[in-house]
């Protein structure tokens, strides 16, 4: 087997993926688009180990790794897109910038100028 069909292939997922990521708003599909990349890889690690022909088969244990990276990133990910669907009632990745406390009210413009002047004042001090 030629090792530009696995490599090809991989590159186009994983093109896909980065597409998604940046393209997508949804964090369920970001997260969809990640793991897609890292099907990716896995794919190159299992096609450099078959062409390479390793005794040890180095690459189907990089893959065994980044499988189980994979789930305990999806298992993470999907909690905090639960709990930010929860609080604050969109997936959307744009309206989730401020991860404080939804209720806390935002600093004005007006207070940011002298939280940086009492800021400075401590550190000339």
């Amino acid at each position: 087997m030629h090792l530009a069909y696995p490599v090809v292939l991989s590159a186009l997922l994983f093109s896909v993926g980065v597409y998604g990521v940046l393209a997508r708003r949804n964090a369920v599909l970001v997260l969809m688009s990640v793991e897609l990349m890292l099907n990716a890889v896995n794919l190159n690690l299992v096609a450099f180990d078959a062409w390479l022909r390793d005794s040890l088969h180095a690459g189907q244990a990089l893959t065994l790794f980044t499988i189980t990276v994979a789930a305990a990133e999806v298992g993470l990910g999907l909690a905090i897109v639960l709990l930010l669907f929860r609080t604050r009632g969109t997936a959307d990745i744009d309206r989730a910038t401020a991860l404080g406390d939804p209720a806390e009210p935002y600093a004005t413009v007006e207070e940011e100028p002298a939280a940086a002047e009492a800021l400075k004042g401590r550190a000339t001090a």
